[in-house]
């Protein structure tokens, strides 16, 4: 059908054209009849007639149809000059835009024709030029003159939208008429020409939820009450047709999604009557119960909902919250639970929307209710005490085994299990006291002592017999009451100074006490005289009844020379029952002060000198002198007569003594330079070996076959005769003695080192060995070993 209706349209369009043509031939021969186009007068501005010149052509405006399809070339029109006598000797020139091209013209008749289809959108019109010229020497015989086809519109456009496809929001239950979304097409024809570009609106799918207007392309809401939770999403397909809207016009079409968009036009409302939740006795604060949730099906911000418990015997236990992100109702533990106390709770919740829509409020209440109950779970539970702390008496110094107060403890359980007790020993490191682990019962180990400890602060324990690891602790805090066992004291260390020229009932000094014990037994304080000098003749006491007394003179005149220091007791009784009492002695001095009452001495001596030194003093001066002086003669006598110690100390040892001689000896081969005879002791020649640490009885004989040779150089006898002297000494002391001779023995690998027998040993011994033997023999080595090199540098 619809390439029929092309055809037909192309058919009126051709002959439409042709109908021109034949007016154009008509107007042709009407004009060729005349000799020439006559022009008319015109009067210009300045009332000067100007004169149109005469023209040679003869033609009317072109006008080719576009997307013509025919099999031969469209005739546009033909041009005829009036010179044109039909003998041939004229040639029509055409030329501009698309001559020879898209436009040829038969250079002899004058006939235009379009070659190739023309588009009236790429192209409305054409400006060409046309010439009459000698066709043999090609000399134009008229001036060219411009003229225009025009190419004649069709409706070969459908009408385009803009968009392929349209997005639009409105809101739910919107009114009818409601404006959704415009759209809008546009047609490529020429709206000046027909009804090609005359566009009409229509709706091809959405109804009847919506509607468009014809002319303008507003989409509309055609129904009340869309519901978003019911649909949400509407495709409508919207058509624009040309032509009016008739039948034959060309159409386009659009697709257009509108969603309904969400406002709070439904309450919450919870899928069930009732909720079951369960908890723990053993729940600690802050835990969580169960949730509850109440649906809703609004979206965003109108679907929030709030929870609060409004009513239910577990409203002071249990609390609830919102989860924003899951829409949850929380329900929380608020408070300890008690599974013995009570088993069960129940909450009525309420969820309610956070933001309410004034326009759907007549849809309310958008509120919903649901009971929550809760079962409480029995716990092993450990012991509680029926007191968070506990604060017990004692008295102090009380004995051993006293009582001081009695816990408790129970199972919370329905069990009831038995509980034992002990202390908590890092809390009682000194062990005052036990409890008896069954009963509580706290007693004391050992007597307390107040101004020690006034408080004592312990733990205690308690425990199930059967279940070890279930234990409770309680703080314990004893405080042990004072009782009068502390007598008062002065409070400082009081030393008196009363002056010698102090007047009768002068006031010198305040005294006042201290009590360790408790104010209850300490102040007030007596201050009293003990009963035996409650007269004193010197001083007396006058009780201020504060806590103070003041020491008084009795009477007038001390002296120092008579007596410089007076040691006055004061008796202190204190406030308690039965009152303590002790003995405090008051130092006091007697000084010399200047007639202002200050004090210029508190020394007898000084006094004294201050006159000139006393027969008395010079006595007891001399007499020490005296004692000095037999001192010093005594200790220089006994220093004279003082023996010389068998022992021989430490530092005097005989090996390092020298012994100076005035001889330079006569060398190697000198053997008489030193007597060996030296070292006996003279006294031993004669058999007598007196001792010098006692004093002998009587005079001891030694045996004749004893004594040795005077001469004798043979130092080993010589020192068994004396040791033999010594074991058969009757008058030796019972202690052992030590008699140290210089001998170096016999048999030693490096041989004699003594030059008293250099006589008999060979003088080129070499000694370099002696480099060997240590730092002991060093300088024997440097001494001896050196000889070579003396002997080479002589």
């Amino acid at each position: 059908p619809k390439m029929k209706e092309e055809h037909c349209l192309h058919a009126a369009l051709l002959c439409l054209g042709m109908l021109c043509y034949s007016h154009g031939l008509t107007t042709e021969k009407l004009n060729h009849s005349r000799p020439s186009l006559h022009g008319h007068h015109e009067k210009g501005k300045e009332g000067q007639v100007l004169h149109r010149s005469k023209r040679g052509w003869v033609w009317n405006q072109f006008f080719v149809i576009e997307e013509y399809t025919g099999p031969d070339p469209v005739l546009v029109g033909r041009l005829h000059s009036d010179i044109d006598s039909g003998d041939g000797n004229i040639k029509y020139i055409l030329s501009g835009e698309g001559a020879g091209i898209i436009f040829v013209i038969d250079d002899k008749s004058g006939n235009i024709h379009a070659t190739k289809t023309l588009d009236r959108e790429e192209r409305a019109q054409y400006t060409l030029t046309a010439q009459a010229v000698d066709r043999n020497t090609n000399r134009p015989l008229e001036p060219p003159s411009e003229f225009i086809v025009k190419v004649q519109d069709i409706n070969d456009n459908p009408p385009e939208f803009l968009h392929e496809n349209y997005h639009a929001n409105v809101p739910e239950r919107s009114n009818v008429g409601t404006s959704v979304i415009q759209v809008t097409a546009s047609d490529a024809d020429d709206p000046t020409y027909g009804n090609s570009a005359k566009l009409v609106y229509s709706i091809l799918e959405g109804q009847p939820y919506f509607s468009v207007e014809a002319q303008t392309g507003i989409i509309r809401t055609a129904l009340p009450n869309m519901d978003r939770e019911a649909k949400e999403e509407y495709h409508v397909v919207i058509q624009a047709k040309d032509m009016g809207g008739h039948m034959g016009g060309l159409s386009g079409t659009t697709k257009v999604t509108i969603t309904l968009t969400d406002v709070n036009d439904n309450p919450p409302k919870f899928p069930q009557s009732v909720y079951q939740m369960s908890v723990s006795e053993a729940a600690v604060p802050g835990e969580e119960v169960g949730r509850v949730k109440a649906k809703d099906p609004d979206i965003g911000e109108n679907g929030l909902v709030a929870y609060s418990i409004i009513d239910g015997d577990g409203m002071d236990l249990f609390e609830i919250t919102t989860d924003y992100e899951t829409q949850e109702g929380v329900v929380k533990l608020k408070k300890t639970l008690d599974y013995e106390t009570k088993k069960s709770y129940s909450l009525k919740v309420e969820a309610a929307n956070v933001h309410i829509d004034p326009k759907f409020i007549s849809n309310g209440p958008f509120k919903d209710t649901v009971t929550v109950k809760i079962a409480v779970e029995d716990a092993d539970e450990p012991p509680v005490f029926l007191k968070p702390s506990y604060i017990f008496e004692v008295q102090e110094n009380a004995a051993s085994g006293t009582v001081v107060g009695k816990v408790h403890a129970k199972d919370p359980d329905a069990a009831n299990s038995a509980i034992r007790y002990s202390i908590d020993r890092h809390t009682d490191l000194e062990r005052y006291f036990v409890i008896n682990a069954e009963d509580g019962n706290i007693k004391t180990i050992k007597a307390l002592d107040r101004e020690e400890m006034a408080w004592h602060n312990i733990s205690v324990f308690a425990v199930e017999v059967h279940k070890q690891h279930q234990e409770a602790k309680v703080p314990v805090a004893i405080k042990v009451v004072d009782v009068n066992d502390n007598a008062p004291k002065f409070a400082a260390a009081y030393e008196a100074f009363v002056c010698e020229n102090a007047r009768s009932n002068q006031q010198f000094i305040t005294i006042s006490a201290d009590d360790k014990d408790d104010s209850a037994n300490g102040p007030r304080f007596i201050f009293s005289l003990p009963p035996e000098i409650i007269h004193n003749p010197n001083f007396t006491l006058r009780d201020n009844r504060d806590n103070t007394a003041s020491v008084l003179v009795r009477r007038e005149g001390f002296s120092r020379q008579k007596q410089d220091l007076y040691l006055l007791p004061i008796v202190i009784s204190d406030g308690g029952m039965p009152p303590l009492s002790s003995t405090n002695t008051l130092t006091i001095r007697v000084c010399g002060c200047d007639s202002g009452g200050s004090l210029l001495s508190c020394n007898a001596e000084a006094y004294v000198l201050n006159a000139g030194l006393s027969t008395g003093a010079l006595i007891a001066i001399l007499a020490c002198i005296v004692i000095l002086l037999v001192i010093v003669v005594l200790f220089v006598t006994l220093k004279r007569q003082k023996k010389e110690p068998l022992i021989v100390f430490e530092e005097e040892d005989v090996r390092e003594n020298i012994i100076t001689y005035d001889d330079e000896g006569g060398g190697e081969e000198d053997t008489e330079a030193f007597d060996i005879a030296t070292l006996q002791n003279p006294d031993g020649i004669n058999g007598f070996i007196p001792r010098k640490d006692i004093k002998p009885e009587y005079q001891y004989l030694p045996r004749p076959g004893l004594r040795p040779a005077p001469n004798s150089v043979d130092v080993d006898d010589f020192i068994n005769t004396r040791i033999q002297e010594a074991d058969n000494d009757p008058t030796a002391p019972p202690y052992d003695s030590i008699q140290i001779y210089g001998y170096e023995g016999r048999g030693s690998v490096a041989g004699s080192l003594s030059s008293l027998e250099s006589a008999t040993t060979d003088s080129d011994l070499d000694y370099d060995y002696l480099q060997n033997w240590g730092p002991r023999f060093k300088k024997l080595a440097d001494l001896y070993g050196s000889k070579d090199t003396f002997d080479d540098d002589s």
